[in-house]
């Protein structure tokens, strides 16, 4: 029976954080000890917020030969990102955080349109970068709604109880909750449209680290950073069990 009610909830985890892309083409990634690759990420993070910016709609996007720094297309380390002692980053879009917005509990139930990848961060030939880019979540490009309660921002207790490793870090990439709660969410429908509030980056090691962790993608998520670029649409109080 116990494995039965575990298979049940493990699925219906799967069902609310389904994956979007195939990982088949995910190439075998180096193994860097923990200090090099905490040394890495926070190398990557400052590559990245040079290397990209915000459209007008909040999404993130490379600089290239044609499409340079400009007034309009400012470079990430140019809008104000804030680091927390995790090594987290954070950068509120100015002009696109809600007027009256609402507190984002711990353990609130979220409503998050986003666009998110995970990458590790490598050396090659000397150049540190987040390199191996996987989709973890798009409803921008995707389903064009927002997710509903995801477990990697706060799982339920009775999941963790019911499951062989009884820890929300197994589960919670705690990092971008950290971040989250540094913004406010809007209160709109689900129908309405997208303007990302900003972008949250978490190094691997507050995320999953080396840790083992909850199969989200079907590939392993240790040592990979994300980088969620994201609006939430709502938050509510969970209601007491």
């Amino acid at each position: 029976m116990k494995k039965i009610i575990l298979g049940f909830v493990l699925l219906t985890m799967t069902l609310n954080s389904c994956k979007t892309d195939s990982s088949e083409d995910l190439p075998v990634a180096p193994v860097y000890d923990a200090a090099t690759q905490n040394s890495y990420d926070d190398q990557a993070i400052v590559k990245f917020l040079s290397d990209y910016y915000m459209d007008a709609r909040g999404n993130i996007k490379p600089f290239t030969s044609t499409d340079v720094p400009s007034a309009t297309k400012v470079k990430l380390a140019d809008l104000n990102p804030v680091t927390l002692p995790s090594g987290v980053v954070y950068i509120m879009r100015v002009g696109a955080q809600p007027t009256s917005g609402t507190t984002i509990g711990t353990t609130d139930i979220i409503r998050l349109m986003s666009n998110s990848l995970t990458y590790q961060a490598t050396n090659t030939n000397n150049v540190i970068a987040f390199t191996s880019p996987q989709t973890f979540r798009n409803g921008v490009t995707g389903s064009g709604v927002p997710e509903v309660d995801p477990g990697y921002y706060y799982t339920k207790q009775s999941i963790v109880d019911a499951g062989d490793v009884k820890s929300h870090s197994y589960y919670e990439i705690e990092g971008f909750g950290e971040a989250l709660r540094k913004f406010q969410a809007y209160n709109i429908p689900d129908s309405d449209n997208y303007n990302l509030q900003g972008v949250i980056i978490v190094p691997s090691r507050a995320a999953f680290g080396k840790d083992p962790h909850f199969n989200y993608s079907g590939y392993s998520l240790n040592d990979r950073s994300f980088i969620f670029n994201f609006q939430v649409y709502k938050t509510e109080a969970r209601p007491t069990p």
